[in-house]
């Protein structure tokens, strides 16, 4: 990249990226789930997925709270020479990177059914519900503050994910307007004023 200029994707979107594929994954196993009779029975499958499903969603939305407000504190302005990545771009990385992850917690959910209904598949929803939580919580920060956070791409893991990791040393800024994304991590509705 041209003088010193670095690849940067959004915080809020890495962290929206598995909360659709979680949550649609979650409900179709639950779906069939609620199929199998399972050692515990429906009803009692169903109400150990409901808490589940709400334990889930708060651990997620809450967990690392403090390490993203610690980085978004120290955000730098983004250099002129940065190159911000594509909404779409992010979302793709992070879900080939986690496709196997995905795949086999589905299939731990639909297993999970034959002991007790429907559970694990709601619990599997409940964490995409919290990824879609913590990045609301992001953007009505970013809203707040009137910047959007981005990451490096080579400080992200693997997998394009871990936005708030041990190799993340800082956060960028940018304002409102940058990229494709609105704040969140949600796709603009309509074009930026720029």
């Amino acid at each position: 990249m041209a003088r010193g200029g670095q690849g940067l994707a959004r915080v809020a979107v890495v962290v929206r990226a598995g909360a659709a594929p979680m949550w649609w994954l979650g409900v179709f196993a639950a779906g069939i789930g609620v199929l199998v009779p399972g050692l515990t029975g429906r009803r009692i499958g169903v109400a150990a997925g409901a808490a589940l499903f709400l334990l889930g969603a708060a651990v997620v939305a809450l967990a690392s709270r403090g390490r993203y407000a610690a980085l978004a504190r120290g955000a730098a302005r983004a250099g002129r020479y940065d190159i911000l990545q594509d909404r779409a771009v992010t979302v793709r990385n992070w879900r080939r990177g986690h496709r196997w992850w995905l795949l086999a917690a589905f299939l731990a959910a639909l297993g999970s059914s034959f002991a007790v209904p429907a559970a694990g598949g709601m619990l599997l929803a409940g964490l995409g519900t919290g990824l879609r939580l913590k990045a609301a919580w992001l953007g009505r920060r970013e809203r707040a503050e009137e910047t959007l956070l981005w990451v490096r791409v080579d400080w992200l893991d693997a997998r394009g994910g871990r936005p708030a990791g041990r190799a993340v040393k800082a956060l960028r800024g940018t304002g409102v307007a940058a990229g494709d994304a609105a704040p969140g991590g949600a796709r603009r509705r309509t074009a930026a004023l720029v």
